[in-house]
């Protein structure tokens, strides 16, 4: 899939009014929403732009065909298809026909409040770069349909509780996911696409102190900045670089910040304003504090040592 598209949603409704589909039956006063797409899709085929979304999507595909499409793999959509995305990806889907499918959508800051504070340490097959869907039996499926249709009157039903509620029932759906979706989990692909993205984030820090050091760019990156140049979600990113490194990815840009301001303090006569401002700090003071937190020196003295030794 060509990833010029620009369409970049928060949530459900931002989508759905850009790609002018009804709205009613979503709720804007929750990061979910859950609806039956035969309501949304009333002419078909339908054929949708490519978006990337900021939720995560689950897709239960009771009766349907058709095809979707993340980043560059296209899958066939038939009856009894669930899959799942998550944020970060470039996407878009093909409706050929359609009696039920639903549709849930999700923020990261719901699943974290009222489905698990740790949620990617219990599910981690949430942050898994693709997962491929699953076509299952009729009585398999139906496991799932009793779930999400127990979720989607509870998303209708407006209690105090409503959340709460929605969050634990989704607990059981994803655990129902994680045993039929990662029993075919495979090791060696995961472990040799994670050397892959590891490489390539070594080698964009590198690139990129390279650029704040000749001025070509201004802002230091954020984990953010990094999972975006791979099109990946940060927090895949993080547990990736945790995992195979065995340092955080904080750690990796800490360490080089601090590698690349000794460097400039010791190797040149420049202004520690100056060298604030090469790394990507809006004020020399929030440096030095930077600094003497990952050193217990403050740059000055830094400096003044290192002459001393010099001379």
């Amino acid at each position: 899939m060509k990833q010029e598209a620009k369409l970049i949603f928060n949530n459900i409704k931002e989508q759905y009014v850009h790609f002018g589909l009804p709205v009613d039956g979503i709720d804007e006063n929750t990061d979910f929403a859950i609806h039956n797409l035969k309501e949304i899709h009333t002419t078909l085929p339908y054929q949708s732009l490519i978006y990337r979304p900021n939720f995560f999507s689950f897709v239960f595909v009771k009766d349907a065909t058709g095809k979707y499409t993340t980043d560059e793999l296209t899958f066939d959509i038939v009856p009894g298809t669930i899959y799942f995305t998550n944020p970060g990806h470039f996407k878009s889907h093909n409706w050929l026909q359609m009696q039920e499918v639903y549709l849930v959508t999700l923020s990261e800051s719901f699943l974290k409040e009222n489905v698990h504070p740790d949620i990617f340490e219990e599910f981690q097959f949430l942050l898994a770069e693709t997962v491929q869907p699953r076509v299952l039996a009729p009585t398999a499926f139906a496991e799932f349909e009793q779930l999400y249709l127990q979720i989607a009157k509870e998303y209708q039903n407006h209690s105090p509780y409503r959340n709460r509620i929605i969050g634990n029932l989704f607990v059981v759906l994803l655990l129902k996911i994680k045993e039929y979706f990662w029993k075919d989990y495979n090791p060696i692909y995961e472990g040799n696409r994670s050397s892959q993205i590891v490489k390539e984030f070594k080698q964009l820090l590198e690139k990129h102190y390279r650029d704040l050091n000749k001025g070509l760019v201004e802002k230091a990156y954020r984990v953010q900045d990094y999972a975006d140049a791979q099109s990946l979600h940060p927090n895949y990113l993080s547990n990736v670089i945790k995992i195979k490194t065995g340092k955080p990815i904080g750690t990796w840009i800490a360490e080089k910040t601090i590698s690349e301001a000794k460097a400039l303090l010791q190797n040149s006569k420049i202004s520690i304003k100056e060298i604030a401002y090469r790394l990507g700090f809006a004020e020399s003071p929030h440096f030095s504090n930077y600094f003497k937190k990952h050193t217990d020196v403050s740059p000055v003295l830094f400096r003044k040592l290192h002459s001393m030794a010099a001379s």
